[in-house]
């Protein structure tokens, strides 16, 4: 039961003072089988007005509206937790259910319909041939092709870290042929949904024991992808490091689409001039001096 400590600080500084309205902050994590929330705490600059609420998703958010004018925007999170890793549940063989095409449970399909639905009506020819190439195979196992569809965006593709906002859409990643852990979640989550899988995008922390390790992106926010699958629920799958049910994955946020999952989002008045974001994340155990930096 690893012991994990995480603290994440968003400091955004600017040249003259600006007012700042609401922002929504998505930072803790839920308690679950998997994960136990014994500390959270919240360092504020600019102080100001805080509310607590779970959103439509069942997201633990913040909101928070600072006070005055100030030249810097500091957000601070610290996180001890406990991880309850679990092993990845094999479907039983004779299950029709279980093998493809997707069929759910008429009483699912109701709260499943709004993550079935892709984003757009309109399919790219490159994104169309790309998937064409990578779909499921009649009668296939649904964990199977959902594996084997996680493991390909890892190894398809090149690992880069990205610091401008936004996500690239799946045709930017084909044709990139690289992106950062979001573009893979999102690219994996969109090829699902065309074939009629229910799909979340899912941001959290990713802990590697060894920074050198291979693990792409750990130490820091991170990105992955929920799959909906009959008889085995929500399961996680990583396509930056080809990942299932990984015990080192920390969910905090799942949404529809990655605008509605950033960690921290929100809106100014004034005219700041130069701006800069800086962002910077520790994932450690907890009675672990080393320290994994993003």
């Amino acid at each position: 039961m690893p012991r994990l400590s995480i603290r994440h600080e968003t400091l955004y500084t600017y040249d003259r003072p600006v007012t700042f309205g609401p922002h929504r902050l998505l930072l803790r994590p839920r308690d679950s089988h998997a994960i136990r929330l014994l500390e959270a705490s919240l360092e504020l600059y600019p102080p100001g007005q805080t509310h607590w609420q779970y959103d439509a998703h069942d997201n633990c958010v913040c909101l928070f509206t600072p006070d005055g004018p100030a030249t810097q925007l500091r957000i601070v999170s610290q996180l001890l937790l406990e991880r309850f890793p679990a092993p990845l549940a094999v479907p039983v063989p004779d299950d029709p259910h279980t093998t493809f095409p997707v069929i759910y449970a008429a009483s699912d399909r109701l709260a499943l319909a709004p993550f079935i639905n892709p984003t757009s009506d309109e399919v790219d020819p490159t994104f169309l041939g790309w998937l064409r190439d990578n779909s499921a195979e009649p009668g296939e196992a649904l964990l199977s092709y959902v594996q084997r569809l996680n493991r390909t965006i890892f190894q398809q593709f090149q690992y880069v870290t990205r610091y401008v906002e936004g996500v690239q859409s799946p045709e930017q990643t084909l044709l990139n042929r690289s992106g950062s852990c979001r573009d893979f979640a999102w690219l994996m989550v969109e090829a699902l949904r065309r074939q009629g899988f229910a799909t979340r995008f899912v941001t959290g922390y990713l802990y590697s024991h060894q920074a050198d390790c291979g693990i792409r992106g750990a130490g820091a926010t991170h990105a992955w992808c929920e799959a909906f699958l009959p008889s085995l629920g929500w399961l996680e799958f990583d396509p930056t490091n080809g990942l299932v049910e990984s015990p080192d994955l920390i969910r905090v946020a799942t949404a529809l689409t990655p605008a509605d999952a950033a960690p921290v989002s929100g809106s100014l008045m004034g005219d700041p001039g130069a701006s800069n974001l800086t962002v910077n994340v520790t994932v450690t155990l907890a009675d672990d001096p080393s320290t994994i930096a993003a």
